[in-house]
Formats: C-alpha cells, structure tokens, sequence
C-alpha cells in the first residue's frame, strides 16, 4: 500500500478563460472543483493506475467536507484528520490560448499543538502499514518547519520508504532524518542551494542527508542523484497545456517503481512519461492515458556514470 500526505489539502477550483492578462476583468468559459494539495493529487494518479492507495493529512470545516466527498466520488481511499477551522481554496486561472497556469495558494487553517499529537498519532498507525509513504506539499500554518523530519522518520521506522515533495525550511530541516527519496524542481532546488546549475544542486542535497535527488527541470527532463549513480531522463517532446500536475504525477511515478522495486532507469522513465502525459490534462491529478503509454518507449535515459568513491 502507498500512503500519501496532505497537510494542507485544498479544495482546487480552476477558471478556464481565453486568457490572463492583468489589470482587466475576465470572462470564464468553465469552471472545475476538486479536492486537491499535491498529496492527494498523488493519490489520485495512484488509483487511476490501479494501485492501492490510501490518503490522509488534514482537513477542516465546510470545504473539507466537500474535499472529502469528493474522493469518496472518485473512488480515492481517505484517512484524513479533520482539525478546527476551515480547509483552504487555491484558484487556479488556466489561459486556454497559451495553456499557461496563474495559480493563487492561501496558506490554509492553523493547526494547533492537540491537533498535531493527533495527527502524528494516526499517521504513525497508517505508516505501519505502508509500503511507501509520500509527504507532499506545503505545511499550514501552527507545526514547526521540522515536522515533516519527524514524518520521514516515524515512516522509516515503520519500515516504509519514503518520498518527500516540499520546499524551503520544510525541505532542509527533513534532510537529516534521511529521507529515501527528494523530488524538488529547478525553483526549489535553487533557492535551498543558491546553485544554477541543477545536477550540482541534486548532488548537494544529497551530500546533505537525502539517499536519493530526483530534481525536475520542467521541460528538460529529471536529474536524479542515486547513491550509485548520476541520470538523466528527457521527454520526447515538449508539451502546450497546463504543468501545475506535473510534478504531482512523476511522484506517483517514482512511488510506484519504489513499491514495485523498479531499477532506476526504468523509474525514472515512467516518471517522465506520466509527468509529461499529465501537461496536456486540464486538471491536477489528472494525465493522458494515451501519450503515458507512447512516452514509456520514447523517454531518454542517459547512461549513467558512477559517483566518486563507488
């Protein structure tokens, strides 16, 4: 079983209009809403491939309850936590001309010290369960920076491999617990390393603690830093549509090759594959069937080379 985090799930509603352009009123030509945060993104692309998933974090007020019922209706398996206050509502403008995204992302309820002794309580019986775990996303506001440090470790000692997606203090401060698996993008990285160049960065955050980088380079592929080696893996094409699911799928990816134990170059190009047949969907958690089976043939992995010392 693979367990996905939110901690600040989200209902996601998504305007589609002709085009953003600033300073102006916009006509929208349809509107979506679905639960959303990048866990339960995961755990959605999870269950439309077959595999069992189950998702929990935290949920609050009105807007949890619908964010609930709508997984019921998808057919994705919760454990969510439900805390005081109310969950949060990202808006998404997708421009249907360009296929670029405006996303706006509230911060979501404060999460107080009872709240979080109960939720670190029933994650660690679901993680006993696990295969693997990801922890994905943003923290609300109330738990420390280093609460997902004490996630990654109460997973690996469960016995379950982890996978963590966040960004800034979050991702720094879980580096000691030795998380298997990092997946930040080209932004991400840079501003935690101060580093341009993004196999450089990988390299560093693994010198730093995590057993594995995956590092996202949006059209340009992934770098991954092992600890036995360096890849590279490029998509056949670039792709128009919306990236905001992107990343949410090659994590669903790289949890899937980690439960199934998958080499890393077979890993790596299925999460090219499903990242890149996510673009052209309209919605995050969502991908293209079609071009996910035609990109598992066509992804280039590089060849690897052996780290120094291995």
């Amino acid at each position: 079983m693979i367990l996905t985090v939110t901690l600040n799930a989200a209902l996601d509603v998504t305007h589609f209009v002709d085009e953003v352009t600033p300073h102006t009123s916009h006509r929208v030509r349809r509107t979506a809403e679905r639960a959303g945060g990048k866990g339960i993104n995961v755990a959605r692309v999870l269950a439309a491939l077959g595999h069992p998933v189950l998702a929990t974090g935290l949920v609050a007020g009105t807007t949890g309850r619908i964010l609930r019922e709508d997984l019921r209706a998808s057919g994705v398996k919760d454990a969510l936590v439900p805390v005081r206050g109310e969950s949060r509502r990202t808006v998404t403008l997708v421009s249907e001309r360009s296929g670029d995204a405006t996303v706006f992302n509230p911060p979501g309820p404060h999460v107080d010290a009872r709240s979080w002794r109960a939720f670190t309580r029933r994650f660690a019986e679901l993680a006993a369960r696990a295969d693997v775990v990801v922890l994905a996303g943003s923290l609300p506001p109330g738990p420390p920076c280093d609460s997902y440090a004490g996630l990654v470790a109460t997973a690996r000692d469960a016995g379950a491999v982890t996978v963590l997606d966040t960004s800034g203090a979050a991702l720094l401060s879980a580096l000691d617990a030795g998380p298997d698996v990092i997946k930040p993008n080209a932004a991400e990285i840079r501003e935690v390393t101060g580093r341009s160049d993004v196999a450089e960065a990988a390299a560093e955050l693994q010198a730093r603690g995590a057993r594995t980088v995956v590092a996202s380079d949006g059209p340009e592929g992934l770098h991954a830093v092992t600890r036995e080696a360096r890849y590279r893996a490029v998509p056949p094409a670039r792709l128009r549509g919306n990236p905001t699911g992107a990343g949410d799928a090659c994590i669903a990816a790289l949890a899937a090759g980690l439960a199934a134990g998958s080499p890393w170059p077979e890993l790596l190009r299925d999460a090219v594959a499903l990242s890149a047949a996510a673009v052209p969907a309209p919605l995050a958690g969502d991908f293209r069937r079609d071009l996910y089976d035609q990109f598992r043939t066509t992804v280039s992995v590089e060849t690897p080379h052996a780290l120094d010392g291995h």
